[in-house]
């Protein structure tokens, strides 16, 4: 059994600033670290903002480079949300994991995009990515990716304990924070991080409300709507717990489910 010690940063970011974000991660990092903490993650686009416009000429810096080099500078993991140009052409809106020696684990690209806003960038076509860290098995997707159930099932299925979701979650969707979030968890049984923006950019007003839920529907951490920086444990003796009674996962029925495709 092992447990990883999670820090979910709600942050309103700096629009189009990445010296600036780049500054408040790195800050944010050291105070992640001085709690215990041995992952951090930042919400949706949080390098660059998310409602900010264009962002292919950010997307060509090199941003998960200097992601890694904080990373390594303060020996946590960091998943963070940042645009990046796409094997093929096109800007995806990216989370990329950085390990805590500053070597990339992971990188995921968004897959469901969420109407005009997200028409700048070009889809992923892989439902989440999945690394392991410090002996607790994590899976990412972004976002409207975590409103469908399909993204996180398929998560649960390749083992993950816990699911990163940064995000950007606005104004009037607030109830999926409290009541979609702790759905996916509760349905999987597996941890969910949903890691929020607050404050505004442009037009969009984020409601924050970032939380950490259990795999048995306990709330672990949240926070309110301004900035902070909450703390969860991720336990895997708790997933198999949850599961010890019943398990969704292995009461599916998939030769039932054929029609879904």
């Amino acid at each position: 059994m092992s447990t990883l010690r999670i820090a979910c940063m709600q942050s309103a970011g700096h629009g189009r600033d990445v010296e600036a974000n780049l500054a408040e991660l790195d800050s944010t990092a050291a105070a992640a670290v001085a709690e215990g903490a041995e992952l951090l993650v930042t919400p949706e686009m949080f390098v660059t903002g998310y409602d900010v416009g264009d962002v292919a000429e950010l997307a060509a810096l090199p941003l998960t480079g200097r992601v890694a080099t904080i990373a390594a500078a303060r020996g946590i993991a960091v998943v963070a949300g940042l645009p990046a140009v796409l094997p093929g052409g096109g800007v995806g809106n990216v989370a990329v994991v950085v390990g805590d020696s500053g070597e990339v684990l992971a990188d995921y690209t968004k897959a469901h995009l969420f109407g005009e806003i997200d028409g700048r960038f070009r889809a992923g076509e892989e439902p989440t990515a999945v690394f392991d860290h410090h002996g607790v098995r994590c899976a990412v997707v972004i976002c409207f990716d975590a409103e469908f159930p399909e993204p996180v099932r398929v998560a649960a299925l390749a083992g993950a304990h816990v699911v990163l979701v940064p995000t950007a979650n606005m104004h009037p969707y607030g109830a999926i924070n409290e009541h979609v979030m702790w759905t996916r968890a509760w349905e999987n049984q597996v941890h969910l991080a949903y890691v929020n923006r607050c404050g505004a950019e442009g037009t969009t007003e984020y409601v924050g409300r970032s939380r950490v839920i259990g795999p048995d529907g306990t709330e672990l951490a949240s926070a309110g709507t301004g900035p902070g920086l909450v703390f969860a444990t991720i336990d895997t003796a708790a997933v198999e717990g949850a599961r010890s009674a019943f398990s969704y996962l292995s009461e599916r029925r998939p030769t039932l489910y054929g029609g879904l495709t």
